[in-house]
């Protein structure tokens, strides 16, 4: 790969750019995308145009419902994430807010305009794709700010190198999107979508081409530059670190219905259904029969008839039956001497996997059950496989769901 500049764009790409532009002054004025106010910069310093807000939502696709009318309130300049496993509804939704699919019944309001039925176009939403949708034959420059040119923005050369300084791309600014890497490629297709200011952006799986680390770089990058531009970007996501890494707010998606709500911290903690504890991490999930209550807020019960410690402030309201839920790295190996902990339970390690920051085990349980435990490298000893071990858990680190009807 050529790290080398190349001039600028020659005739033939101009000539392409000026057709383009002629194409423009052709279409009415009234359905040309709206314009820029004059002077208007990728900075904070910009009016909020209002939460997003999704009422009663739906998508049908003959008897196939892909979203069925869900409400949601994305708060304005925040960064929120659509999360969940291909077919649960999230790729559509987007669609819908971008304009590229239309509701089958519902409403889009954008601050308090009802943008439901406007057409793509006249939304202040853009999109970044997967694919980058760069143009090979332009520069870095003119891609950036191919937008600006169709708006007959008049500094549109000055806005695009300020949306490449905030990528962190100024000295690319003449090469091809050939001679950029995969990272930087996605770089400068965000950089074309914010130079526009968008009251929306919507981010549509936009690193799941990218290798896992040039990915993590990424996550870190787009966070950063939400948090400087002020924008309110939507990600959609399948990878549940990439929502817990970069979102204020995650929605966690189910067979076109949002499961749970919250921040990633909440819904880590605190899931609320066991699809929101496998989907966002492992967890170990036991059977309870409650006993009776006890001091500190705690309540005995029972889990395959050994006696477990349970937080009562956690249990569901009218559950007929529970589950206990613990973190892997909730769960510790007791050895000799170990301080004393609320809830112990005995079983053999059937596998061992250390991966450099910690060890991850397998621990069948008298009953047949193989809880994961993750120990980090912090010295601690490890075990061994076939080596019968105690585990212990503070009650109020685990999590208790209401068991599905």
């Amino acid at each position: 790969m050529s790290e080398h500049p190349v001039p600028e764009p020659g005739s033939t790409d101009r000539a392409r750019l000026d057709k383009l532009d002629e194409r423009f002054r052709r279409t009415p004025a009234e359905e040309r995308p709206p314009s820029l106010p004059e002077g208007r910069s990728v900075t904070k310093g910009r009016s909020a145009p209002g939460d997003l807000r999704l009422i009663q939502l739906s998508r049908h696709f003959d008897d196939f419902v892909a979203v069925d009318a869900i409400d949601l309130v994305v708060p304005s300049g925040s960064f929120f994430a659509l999360l969940g496993p291909s077919g649960c509804g999230k790729t559509t939704t987007l669609r819908m807010i971008a304009g590229l699919e239309e509701p089958t019944s519902g409403q889009i309001l954008l601050g308090e305009t009802d943008i439901t039925n406007t057409r793509p176009y006249q939304r202040r939403v853009n999109t970044v794709f997967q694919s980058y949708a760069l143009f090979p034959h332009l520069s870095v420059l003119d891609n950036v700010g191919f937008g600006l040119r169709q708006r007959r923005v008049a500094d549109w050369k000055r806005k695009a190198m300020d949306a490449l300084e905030l990528v962190k791309l100024a000295d690319r600014a003449h090469q091809r999107p050939r001679q950029l890497s995969g990272g930087m490629q996605q770089r400068v297709a965000l950089a074309r979508a914010v130079v526009n200011e968008p009251d929306v952006l919507l981010l549509d799986e936009p690193l799941g081409a990218l290798d896992l680390k040039l990915r993590r770089e990424m996550q870190i990058e787009l966070k950063r530059i939400q948090q400087e531009v002020g924008l309110t970007f939507i990600h959609v996501t399948h990878d549940q670190e990439e929502a817990m890494t970069m979102a204020d707010e995650v929605a966690v998606m189910q067979a076109g219905r949002i499961e749970q709500l919250g921040t990633p911290g909440e819904l880590y903690d605190r899931p609320a259904t066991a699809y929101v504890a496998n989907f966002l991490g492992q967890s170990n999930l036991l059977p309870l029969e409650l006993s009776s209550g006890a001091g500190d807020g705690l309540v005995t019960a029972t889990a395959h008839g050994f006696p477990v410690w349970v937080d009562a402030t956690q249990l569901p309201a009218g559950a007929a039956s529970v589950q206990l839920g613990i973190r892997p790295e909730k769960l510790r190996l007791l050895g000799p001497g170990s301080e004393a902990v609320a809830n112990r339970l005995s079983g053999w390690v059937t596998d061992a996997s250390f991966t450099g920051v910690a060890t991850t085990y397998l621990v069948a349980m008298p009953w047949g059950q193989e809880l994961t435990v993750t120990q980090p490298n912090d010295g601690s000893a490890r075990a061994e496989r076939g080596e019968e071990v105690t585990l212990g858990w503070d009650p109020h680190q685990a999590f208790v769901l209401a068991e599905a009807g």
